[in-house]
């Protein structure tokens, strides 16, 4: 797939296959991401891959508790690959968002579906998340930025929508 295709066919998938993605294949999405653009070239976010369905349910849980509901916000996906930025990085939402969109957009290549799914920042300010990324060798603070859902798509993706007009301005 050529990378215009890929940016303009990309979207977010919300019901996945329980099919375990290969790990070529998450290795391969979670490289892009390294290769994300950053602020001075910093290169300052980190991401986690979680794989383990124990943890990604767990994680699952406390996202849902945040957004108030009960259902699964990660929408069946066995793989959640956080993107994390040290909290006192004046760009790190901007390098964070760079990483999470090269993930999307590799993981469309990997014929992998994947979606955004936020409340990473509220999570990992909880002393549980904190503990547990130190338990991972992950010392600092950090902030969350997204969490990256990966997955088969079950079934096809959603049809794009329209895109709204008057949202470009020339000054020539």
């Amino acid at each position: 797939m050529d990378a215009m295709e890929n940016l303009l066919t990309r979207r977010s998938i919300r019901k996945y296959q329980d099919k375990p993605v290969p790990k070529e294949k998450i290795e391969k999405v979670i490289n892009a991401g390294l290769f994300a653009a950053s602020a001075m070239g910093r290169q300052s976010p980190i991401i986690v891959a979680v794989t383990d369905k124990e943890t990604r349910d767990k994680l699952s849980q406390a996202n849902a508790k945040i957004m108030g509901t009960n259902s699964d916000p990660f929408y069946g996906a066995p793989v959640v690959l956080i993107v994390l930025a040290p909290a006192d990085f004046p760009n790190r939402i901007y390098d964070g968002a760079c990483v999470m969109e090269n993930l999307m957009l590799a993981a469309h290549e990997q014929g992998l579906g994947s979606c955004w799914i936020h409340r990473a920042k509220e999570e990992f300010s909880q002393t549980e998340w904190k503990s547990w990324l130190k338990s991972l060798g992950i010392e600092g603070d950090w902030e969350g930025i997204g969490h990256c859902i990966l997955g088969f798509p079950e079934g096809d993706g959603p049809a794009p929508a329209p895109r709204k007009e008057n949202r470009v301005f020339w000054a020539e």
